[in-house]
């Protein structure tokens, strides 16, 4: 999806930022009110945690204005053309996707947290236990098809062609060094094939109707490790602006534990937080760029 995304956003950017701006306040679309108060491009403004970071961030004396958008399409130009201060709202993956798209270079100046993606089975209790020539089923969209693969590659069931990137695709498996085949299926049916494979990789989305929970993975990625990097969430800055004082200290905000309960408590549970700096986040990000870059 992000892929074939990224090829259109530069064409859509112009509608996109008027459908933004149409539903926000006067103050989001008042440039001259950039020093005084700093306008966050989201989705989901009225989630409870926002209302704890916007008081937190008045008591450091920092202004926000939450502008909410429902089109994941729009928070990104609306950054580059300057109706926002910053946008938190994607992860690396995305915004390498939007940034070689589009050509423009926003930057992330602070993370947010990972929303693991897991491997399920109904056969076995362990990764351990996953006999050698057994069959996987991950889902079959560009991104989570990648994620499925780095996945499966840090439980230690199949090795990627030079590591693997957030691009990779089946054909990158390395059979020799693999113990695991892996069958792509639409993201919606992976819950539904367990009960003909020994495990799936099951986005989080899909568990509840399942009767799965996130501590029932047999293994999940973790912030921390290479293969979650593209899917550490951010906060994102135009590039001039990743020094900027009261926009790192924003991210410090969000970063108490006042916030971050908030953020758990929304997420169900599964939110991993993530505390790498903006300059590790760059560099990861530089990375998948040129990965993304390569493909395309």
């Amino acid at each position: 999806m992000l892929r074939t995304l990224a090829r259109t956003l530069a064409a859509a950017s112009a509608v996109a930022l008027l459908a933004a701006c149409a539903g926000t306040s006067d103050a989001a679309s008042d440039a001259g009110d950039a020093s005084e108060v700093v306008r966050i491009g989201v989705v989901g403004a009225s989630d409870d945690y926002w209302k704890v970071f916007t008081d937190a961030a008045a008591e450091e004396g920092i202004e926000v204005e939450l502008v909410n958008f429902t089109d994941y399409t729009q928070p990104n130009p609306a950054l580059s053309q300057g109706q926002l201060d910053l946008n938190q709202f994607q992860h690396l993956q995305y915004l390498a996707q939007y940034n070689v798209g589009t050509d423009e270079d926003l930057t992330p100046i602070g993370a947010t947290a990972v929303y693991p993606l897991g491997l399920y089975s109904k056969k076995f209790t362990s990764v351990d236990e996953i006999p050698a020539g057994s069959e996987i089923a991950i889902p079959n969209d560009p991104t989570n098809q990648a994620r499925a693969l780095l996945v499966l590659q840090d439980a230690g069931l199949l090795k990627l062609k030079d590591g693997g990137t957030s691009v990779a695709i089946p054909a990158d498996i390395i059979e020799a060094e693999s113990t695991v085949t892996v069958t792509p299926v639409d993201a919606t049916q992976t819950a539904v094939a367990l009960n003909s494979v020994a495990g799936s990789i099951i986005n989080n989305d899909f568990l509840k109707d399942a009767g799965l929970a996130s501590t029932d993975a047999l293994y999940q990625d973790q912030a921390d490790s290479p293969g979650a990097r593209p899917y550490i969430n951010i906060w994102v800055a135009r590039a001039e602006d990743k020094d900027n004082a009261t926009y790192l200290k924003l991210v410090e905000v969000y970063q108490t534990p006042a916030v971050q309960e908030g953020l758990l408590e929304n997420s169900g549970g599964t939110a991993v937080f993530a505390h790498q700096s903006g300059a590790e986040l760059q560099g990861y990000l530089a990375d998948i760029q040129k990965a993304v870059a390569t493909q395309g």
